[in-house]
C-alpha cells in the first residue's frame, strides 16, 4: 500500500510489552491462575504442547490447574515487533518443573510466540500463545 503507514509500535509498546513478559513468571509460580488468566484477552488462545488448544481466559485458568507445579521460570524476549494494535513475540523460556509425584524437579527449555492486542487501555494482553520444549 504506497503512502499508507500503518504505524509502529513505539518504545513506550515495547516497555509495556516487555513489562507483561517481566510480571508472567511471579502468578505462575505462585499458583495464582486468576492474576495470570488477566494477562490474557477474555477470548486467548493457548497452543499447549501435546494438548489440544485451549479457548478463553476461563478455561486457560482451569487448564492451568493441571499443569506442573513451576518454580522457576525465565522468559527472554528475542523479537518483538508489531504495529500500534497488534505484536508478536518471539522468545525463548528456562524453567524448572516439579510435577507431583515425581522425586526431583525437571528442567526445560524452549520457545513461545505470542500476538499480543492492544487494549483499550493502552495494555497488551496474549490473544494468542504456543510454546513447546526444545527437548525431546
Amino acid at each position: 500500500m504506497t503512502g499508507t503507514t500503518i504505524g509502529v509500535l513505539s518504545s513506550a509498546d515495547h516497555a509495556a510489552i516487555r513489562a507483561l513478559t517481566d510480571r508472567f513468571p511471579t502468578p505462575l509460580i505462585k499458583r495464582d491462575f486468576a492474576a495470570l488468566g488477566r494477562l490474557y484477552t477474555e477470548d486467548a488462545v493457548v497452543m499447549p504442547p501435546n494438548h489440544p488448544a485451549v479457548f478463553g481466559r476461563t478455561a486457560f485458568e482451569s487448564w492451568m490447574t493441571s499443569f506442573p507445579r513451576v518454580v522457576r521460570l525465565t522468559l527472554t524476549p528475542v523479537e518483538i515487533d508489531g504495529r500500534v494494535d497488534i505484536a508478536y513475540v518471539r522468545g525463548t523460556y528456562a524453567m524448572t518443573l516439579h510435577p507431583e509425584g515425581a522425586p526431583t524437579p525437571v528442567d526445560d527449555v524452549g520457545k513461545y510466540v505470542e500476538i499480543r492486542k492492544r487494549q483499550p487501555d493502552g495494555s497488551w494482553l496474549i490473544a494468542t500463545d504456543i510454546f513447546n520444549s526444545d527437548k525431546s
